[in-house]
This record gives C-alpha cells, sequence and structure tokens, in this order.
C-alpha cells in the first residue's frame, strides 16, 4: 500500500490558493484513480481520504484538514494505523516558491525550505527522509510570503500551472507504480523544462 498526502488549507475560502496546490493534485489523482470512481471521501485520519488503485498498487490518498501548520498530525496518524514505511510508501505533494510557477520536482528527501506543512510533517516523523514532490508556484517578490501563498493564482500563472498540476499527478502516479527513481528520472527534467516553455 502507499499513500499520498497532498497539503492545502480546508475551507472554500483557500480553494485555489498557492498553498492548495497539492490539495489540486490529489483532485487530478482521485478523478482518474478512485477506486470506486467518484466514491466521496471519508473522514480519517484528521483528513478527507480516498482509495485508489494505481495500475496493481492501492494507494491512499490523502487530504490533512488540519490547516498546513498541523498537516504532520494527519500523515503521522496515517502512517502510524497502517504501518508504512514513510522512507518508501509515502509522497507529500505541496506548493514550493522557490520553482517557477508549474515546475515539479521530485525529491526522496531534504528539508523544509520554509514551508510549515513539510516542517511539521518533518517533527512528528522524526525525520525527513520521505519523498516529497514539489509544484512551484513563483516566487513572491516583494509581497509578504504568507500573503503570497495565501493569495490566488493570476490568469498568467494558472495558465502554467494546470499542464503542471497535470505533470505532477502523471510523476505521483509513476512513483506509485514503479518507484521513486523512476519517477525521478522521467518527471524532474520534464517538470522544470514545461515550466520554461521547452518541448
Amino acid at each position: 500500500m502507499r499513500l499520498i498526502v497532498g497539503l492545502g488549507n480546508p475551507g472554500i475560502e483557500h480553494q485555489g490558493t498557492r498553498h492548495n496546490a497539492g490539495f489540486e493534485v490529489l483532485d487530478r489523482l482521485a478523478r482518474r484513480f478512485g477506486d470506486p470512481p467518484a466514491a466521496p471521501a471519508k473522514s480519517r485520519f484528521a483528513g478527507l481520504l480516498l482509495e485508489a488503485r494505481i495500475g496493481d498498487e492501492r494507494v491512499l490518498l490523502l487530504k490533512p484538514t488540519t490547516f498546513m501548520n498541523l498537516s504532520g498530525a494527519s500523515v503521522l496518524e496515517a502512517v502510524r494505523f497502517h504501518k508504512l514505511d514513510a522512507a518508501g510508501d509515502l509522497l507529500v505533494v505541496t506548493d514550493d516558491f522557490a520553482l517557477p510557477c508549474g515546475a515539479i520536482r521530485l525529491r526522496a528527501q531534504g528539508g523544509d525550505g520554509g514551508h510549515n506543512g513539510l516542517g511539521d510533517i518533518t517533527r512528528r516523523l522524526g525525520s525527513d527522509r520521505w519523498p516529497r514532490l514539489r509544484v512551484g508556484v513563483d516566487a513572491p517578490g516583494r509581497v509578504p510570503t504568507e500573503s503570497y501563498v495565501l493569495g490566488t493564482f493570476t490568469p498568467e500563472q494558472r495558465s502554467r500551472l494546470e499542464p503542471g498540476l497535470d505533470l505532477a499527478a502523471e510523476a505521483a502516479a509513476c512513483w506509485a507504480t514503479e518507484g521513486l527513481e523512476a519517477a525521478m528520472n522521467k518527471f524532474n527534467r520534464r517538470g522544470v523544462g514545461a515550466a520554461a516553455g521547452e518541448t
């Protein structure tokens, strides 16, 4: 079993914000791989949980409803309940303002880069050795970081984001069926190139 967690903030007021890019990737996975299709999410692990079937893999799709800075509580509960190995069975999908909007990047481990959701997951799990899939949302520039990530995408950013979200969903599915190294080899170069307009 694999667990894919999309990070974001709950509530209609946060829909479409930069900080909710992880939620948007999970929505794509749920529409494509939900098992059964269009099944409603269940309230589990301080989040909304859907079951998916990606290839031969049973995959849990989890959106924490704890708000971003407490995301680790939801992740830890799910990992413990299913006795998962975070380094091999967990993938966290999140926004990243260090990447161009729509770019994606897979990593096996690493620091949180000031991201409160990633930081809380690391604290709760006691390690940063778990894969993460970052979706670029552009740098905030002169706008305060918190205001920027809680703001909505500009139309120009949204036009670059949409293919990036699709690519991120493909990368997450590849991770679930082929493993991290294969997904990194297939998607890391494509992910940055796509945002830069390369083909």
